[in-house]
């Protein structure tokens, strides 16, 4: 079915039972506010679904209760929690529904924005959708965004896709490129907000480019990144924490490879 012409919000389903996955894949599609760019059974599909959509997916219907899945009684929650962290920015907002109404607490501690109890309804579907839009996500940071570093005595003018990444050093910040190492003066949390999406902070002292990522490479429970273009690639060790979120995240961003092996 081709989307329609005006921007309805983009939505996944992600609903064990096929006569419930049905059911509200036709009511969101009726509102008119919404469009099914993809309704699947399982947490593996609905993150194949996330990864593959050439566009951002603005927001998921998750059923808590998932047969099949390792925890069925809360796959749907624990989904929404590993997608957050994997994806950032670039994840959904999230509408729950369930058959009971004793998650409202967790939901509201990940951020849910809606609630839907079954059965579902065809207004309560759409006063979901209608606060959806009401509250559209922040726009992608533009393009157009220039770094100005510093190279000795000169004044640098980078555009945002020639950073490879950021590097704190004590007190110090330096920008990544094919310039070399260029000082700036923001922070990596400043620079961080300002990008957006597209860079990922995979250490305290480390702000990566998601698309200058060249490889991942593990050693146990430790990742180093090869970013760049430069022979050799600038070296980033990922810290231990942050190493699963950040190879689903690059996984999320790439097609051939299920984010659930090796």
């Amino acid at each position: 079915m081709p989307e329609p012409e005006h921007r309805a919000l983009r939505a996944l389903v992600l609903e064990d039972e096929w006569p419930a996955r049905n059911y509200l894949v036709q009511l969101i599609e009726r509102s008119g506010l919404g469009h099914v760019v993809a309704a699947v059974p399982s947490t593996v599909l609905a993150t194949e679904a996330l990864g593959s959509s050439p566009q951002l997916i603005d927001v998921a219907f998750v059923d808590v209760h998932l047969a099949g899945a390792r925890s069925p009684e809360r796959a749907g929650l624990s989904w929404i929690e590993e997608t957050v962290r994997a994806r950032g920015e670039r994840a959904p907002r999230f509408v729950l529904s369930t058959a009971r109404d004793d998650h409202a607490m967790k939901a509201f501690e990940l951020g849910v924005v809606d609630y839907l109890l079954k059965p579902f309804t065809e207004a309560r579907v759409k006063r979901a959708l209608e606060r959806l839009a009401a509250s559209p996500r922040a726009p992608e940071p533009s393009a157009d965004v220039r770094i100005a570093a510093r190279d000795g005595r000169a004044i640098v003018f980078l555009r945002r896709e020639e950073a490879f990444a950021f590097e704190a050093d004590g007190r110090l910040c330096y920008v990544h490129s094919s310039r070399g190492r260029l000082d700036v003066d923001l922070s990596l949390t400043s620079l961080e907000s300002v990008l957006g999406a597209g860079y990922l902070r995979v250490h305290r002292s480390w702000l990566v480019s998601l698309d200058h990522v060249r490889s991942i490479e593990r050693d146990g429970d430790a990742a180093t990144l090869l970013v760049g273009h430069a022979d050799p690639p600038i070296r980033v060790n990922v810290a231990r924490d942050r190493t699963g979120a950040v190879r689903e995240r690059l996984l999320s961003r790439a097609v051939g490879l299920r984010g659930d092996r090796g």
